[in-house]
């Protein structure tokens, strides 16, 4: 990571790493396996699971069209983990094929470093997720917008998928919802009315126009359930958009569920009623619980990366010991020389 961090409280705070010990272990989030922090130089530095690419390179690597099916697949899996972070409390966004990541069609997505708490409050950041991927209410207000619009983004992903073609390609933000109002048309002047009373800063004054449909868009060999789904995922208005429950109940994903096994939803490690949901996601703590901290400050990068010794990794908890030794095994051994020298 590129910042200077001066002490290791500052790391544990990282919105990004609250979130991951607060999301998984889930199989469709990536797998964090260890914080490594030199503190006499402030850097830092994330170890992930290794996967192979991500949704934009493997789109590249296609020189035809995508099959439906595989592409089914694959947004399914993004759902599965929308639906686990938005009932954890967190939404995404920065929803984009680049940060969705492949390895043997397992999907699961990754940084989270621009995450928040679904109960926080708002206004947010307005210049927030990838401008392809940003919704109306994200273009058109001053940061009044909450977890649907990891919705839209799931939509726009969805479409380039089924086409290789990016939706949205705006070059700014007011050719960005121009190309939107062009697909979708001008909505109807009451929520357009909604959108002006949160902002001061955007002058909300729009030609009415009819847009041409996501429809005449999409290959024509495109199921009428898929087209029904990316309509629903790409509704202007973000209360009437479907939510990650909804999609995942989607006529669309009948043979996926059907081949699931019944599984209950359990809670996450630290659970909601003992962890409030904007901490994970790096806003202020509303109580005296705390995440475990990385302790051991004056040890050096090598010495806590020695698995004879107490590692980083250790105080993470929801991760046994057996898995620790077992993912050292896996990511780390082989490549530690390379991996200091390329960080450090």
């Amino acid at each position: 990571m590129k910042n200077y961090f001066s002490s290791l409280e500052q790391v544990n705070s990282l919105r990004e790493i609250q979130a991951l010990r607060r999301l998984s272990p889930n199989p469709h989030i990536i797998k964090f396996i260890e914080i490594l922090y030199d503190e006499p130089t402030g850097r830092l530095a994330l170890v992930f699971e290794l996967m192979d690419l991500n949704l934009y390179e493997w789109m590249r690597s296609y020189k035809t069209e995508i099959p439906e099916y595989k592409v089914k697949n694959y947004i399914y899996q993004v759902l599965k983990a929308l639906e686990h972070m938005h009932r954890n409390g967190i939404f995404h966004r920065d929803i984009k094929p680049e940060n969705v990541l492949v390895a043997d069609d397992i999907i699961k997505l990754a940084d989270f470093g621009s995450c928040r708490g679904v109960y926080s409050k708002q206004p947010y950041t307005e210049y927030i997720s990838t401008r392809w991927y940003r919704p109306p209410e994200c273009l058109l207000t001053d940061g009044y917008y909450g977890a649907k619009m990891d919705l839209w983004g799931v939509g726009c992903v969805f479409f380039e998928l089924l086409t290789t073609n990016p939706l949205f390609p705006g070059e700014n933000e007011f050719d960005q919802i121009n190309l939107i109002h062009k697909v979708l048309g001008t909505p109807p002047a009451e929520v357009l009315a909604e959108f002006e009373s949160q902002t001061k800063t955007i002058k909300i004054d729009f030609k009415p126009v009819k847009g041409k449909g996501i429809d005449e868009l999409l290959p024509s060999h495109i199921t009428d359930q898929a087209r029904d789904l990316i309509k629903l995922l790409l509704t202007y208005k973000a209360e009437d958009r479907i939510s990650t429950k909804q999609a995942l109940r989607h006529p669309y994903f009948k043979d996926l569920r059907s081949m699931e096994s019944p599984t209950r939803n359990s809670p996450s490690p630290h659970s909601l009623r003992s962890f409030d949901a904007d901490r994970a996601a790096g806003e202020e703590e509303r109580g005296d619980y705390k995440l475990p901290l990385i302790k051991n400050p004056n040890k050096k990068l090598t010495e806590t990366h020695n698995p004879s010794k107490t590692s980083l990794i250790d105080k993470t908890s929801y991760l046994t010991k057996k898995q620790i030794q077992e993912n050292k095994k896996k990511y780390i051994a082989p490549h530690k020389k390379k991996l200091y020298k390329s960080i450090f």
